[in-house]
């Protein structure tokens, strides 16, 4: 069956400095548009949605426009710009992917991995922790060890039923519940959550020191070994 994908990429990019990140350039692309390529042309993402900030939804450049369906402004938190991409769906597809605009390398295994596990509930990708964990107090005291086997670092895409995900930022919305990603509203409302396999890949442009890896990725022939292309022709 097919889905939907939302690319939330609605903020403004404080903590990298300067324009919004996800205008920066990677490689001769924005990242903005990697982070939309690949689910554009996958064969199973009948329809995506890509959230910005609201000077650019009222004139979207022409290279967004081309990869996205619809383009809407997003809203003062990431939750509001999700529940807004979800209003702009067409309601045609059973499942919808959100994916954080911000992230590149999202491969076409990935999305085949997480759209394979979301059924009636919701699937996620996640990393084992590498390193030792320590819970701290205010004072950055260690209070206590955790165990690093039973914890996960999560990415996007998160995969959802289309209209569990609708209803839960409803019920968010109605209650001023807040969450960094869309799995926490999951859980809140006893929804099953499965992590499934994530990939080191898929990073998450934060700093100037992660735009420099990422240009690395596509210089080494990493990110096209893995299936993800470069958004435009000229590229290539």
């Amino acid at each position: 069956m097919s889905a939907a994908a939302v690319i939330v990429a609605g903020g403004s990019g404080a903590r990298f400095g300067g324009e919004p990140k996800q205008f920066r350039l990677l490689g001769r692309a924005p990242l903005l548009a990697w982070s939309c390529s690949t689910f554009s042309r996958h064969p199973r993402i009948s329809e995506l949605v890509a959230v910005v900030p609201a000077g650019m939804a009222e004139s979207p450049p022409a290279w967004l426009s081309g990869l996205a369906d619809r383009v809407v402004a997003g809203g003062a938190t990431r939750q509001q710009s999700v529940a807004r991409g979800l209003e702009a769906l067409s309601g045609l597809a059973a499942s919808v992917l959100v994916h954080d605009g911000a992230r590149p390398f999202a491969t076409p295994v990935l999305i085949d991995r997480v759209l394979n596990a979301t059924g009636e509930f919701a699937a996620i990708p996640g990393l084992p922790l590498t390193d030792t964990v320590k819970m701290v107090d205010a004072g950055d005291r260690v209070l206590s060890t955790l165990d690093r086997d039973r914890l996960r670092t999560v990415q996007t895409p998160q995969g959802f039923p289309l209209t569990l995900l609708r209803d839960l930022h409803a019920a968010a919305g109605e209650k001023g519940t807040r969450a960094t990603d869309d799995a926490y509203l999951a859980e809140l409302a006893g929804v099953p959550v499965t992590i499934v396999e994530g990939t080191l890949l898929n990073l998450k442009v934060t700093t100037p020191d992660d735009l420099a890896r990422a240009e690395w990725l596509i210089s080494s022939g990493r990110t096209a070994a893995e299936g993800v292309e470069p958004p435009f022709a000229e590229d290539n």
